[in-house]
């Protein structure tokens, strides 16, 4: 059975990849997990062609939930969405932890896209305390 992915876009590598570490700690390897963060020479900022890759990677055929950080993040996904339209990805308008946390666990738990993208949105609404 295949899983909806997951791809962190982040400004930072070590930010993305920090994240999905963490997710893995919570669900293992039951959902993909992908990251696209920093630019492609390692510095801090968004790369196209990682997004592009990690969208690729996360795929396994029951989608794809992004969730990105701040800013140029946003913009850098609504231009692969542009150059690359599919209605089984979905960008996701979230907190980056705690919308990645929730769609992680949710898809891990074999739901669909639809359900996964409500997990990851969510948590916008979702008290810390």
């Amino acid at each position: 059975m295949s899983s909806v992915g997951i791809v962190l876009v982040s400004h930072s590598d070590r930010l993305a990849t920090g994240l999905r570490d963490l997710i893995r700690e919570l669900i293992g390897d039951k959902a993909p997990v992908a990251v696209a963060g920093g630019t492609d020479d390692g510095g801090m900022g968004t790369s196209y062609d990682l997004v592009v890759s990690a969208i690729g990677a996360a795929d396994q055929g029951a989608g794809v939930v992004v969730l990105p950080d701040i800013g140029s993040s946003v913009l850098t996904m609504r231009t692969v969405e542009e150059d690359h339209p599919r209605d089984d990805v979905v960008l996701v308008d979230a907190p980056f932890v705690e919308g990645a946390v929730s769609a992680a666990v949710i898809a891990a738990s074999g739901a669909d896209l639809a359900t996964v993208v409500a997990a990851g949105e969510e948590a916008r609404r979702t008290a810390k305390f």
